[in-house]
């Protein structure tokens, strides 16, 4: 294993000192964040998202901002504004909250489409315009957005757009009764978060998101995961299939989980841990399959199970 894997574990371990039992939403995020991609947290109040989000930047020195989403949000608030100083005669910027390395948009689906769409930009290029000038944001610079699934009385669903620019979709569920039980003993004396020290330094993230591109995929599993994608618009309960974004995302989730786990090149078993992170929330399910009460995971688990894994020798690079 590389010094730098061990570095993202020992990341890992920093994190679930405050998040406990959810060892893989915290691999999952740092898996989106080395990947330079943004994450979409799905889930109801409470399971601790927030917290998550905060000791992910703590634990590698970066910048954070939280902004909360809410209708009388106005796109200036998160790209920032330009005004005139009448000392200089000249116009300044004032930079918005997306002027960080780590942004959480916190129920993002509670403002309007049009202040959801000022993220669009901000998500793709990594850059905000405002005035016809542009402001490159500081690297790395990672969005993780939360959600909750299950109210709908004023908020906003995501367009697709939106939601295809999101690198992964993680849910972190209610804890176990025995982890449950452990939180409140920790958490009635003190808040682990503030005392939370960093662990590695924002340069250490930029060395590895380097490296991470370097990770050898071998053909064969580049078309096995074309297959899967190609099925989802194709499958008879799909509205919508996955993007080519979509099929970009899972080849460097897979390059990034085998970077986690000390390999320099990618294994079949890469490729299926993130199939369903990454492509869960770029497709549409028709009625149909609402009716019958089909989950977007039911149904892509039943197409990973169709499609041939593909077997060679050796997936070393060559």
């Amino acid at each position: 294993m590389n010094n730098n894997s061990a570095l993202l574990r020992k990341i890992a371990d920093n994190v679930e000192k405050v998040i406990v039992g959810k060892r893989n939403a915290i691999e999952l995020s740092l898996v989106a964040l080395v990947c330079n991609g943004h994450v979409l947290l799905e889930d109801v109040p409470g399971v601790g998202k927030t917290s998550l989000v905060s000791a992910l930047a703590k634990s590698i020195s970066a910048s954070f901002r939280r902004i909360q989403f809410t209708p009388d949000i106005l796109p200036s608030d998160i790209t920032g504004f330009s005004i005139y100083n009448q000392k200089t005669c000249e116009f300044e910027f004032r930079p918005g909250s997306a002027m960080c390395q780590i942004l959480l948009a916190d129920e993002i689906n509670r403002t309007s489409p049009k202040t959801q769409s000022s993220l669009l930009e901000i998500m793709e290029e990594n850059q905000v315009t405002v005035d016809g000038k542009t402001y490159k944001l500081p690297k790395p610079f990672m969005v993780l957005a939360t959600q909750n699934p299950i109210e709908y009385i004023g908020t906003y669903p995501l367009p697709e757009a939106q939601m295809d620019r999101f690198f992964l979709k993680i849910s972190l569920g209610y804890p176990q009764a025995g982890e449950e039980v452990y939180i409140l003993s920790r958490f009635l004396q003190d808040n682990p978060l503030e005392t939370l020290e960093p662990v590695a330094e924002s340069s250490d993230i930029i060395n590895i998101q380097n490296e991470v591109k370097q990770v050898y995929i071998d053909k064969t599993l580049k078309n096995y995961v074309v297959d899967i994608v190609n099925m989802t618009r194709k499958n008879d309960y799909i509205a919508l299939g996955s993007s080519p974004r979509g099929s970009l995302a899972v080849c460097r989730a897979a390059q990034a989980w085998a970077y986690y786990n000390g390999r320099d090149y990618v294994l079949p078993e890469d490729i299926k841990k993130m199939l369903l992170p990454t492509l869960s929330h770029r497709i549409i399910l028709k009625q149909e399959a609402k009716l019958k009460k089909m989950s977007a995971l039911d149904i892509l688990t039943a197409i990973i199970d169709k499609v041939y894994i593909p077997l060679v020798d050796n997936y070393e690079k060559k």
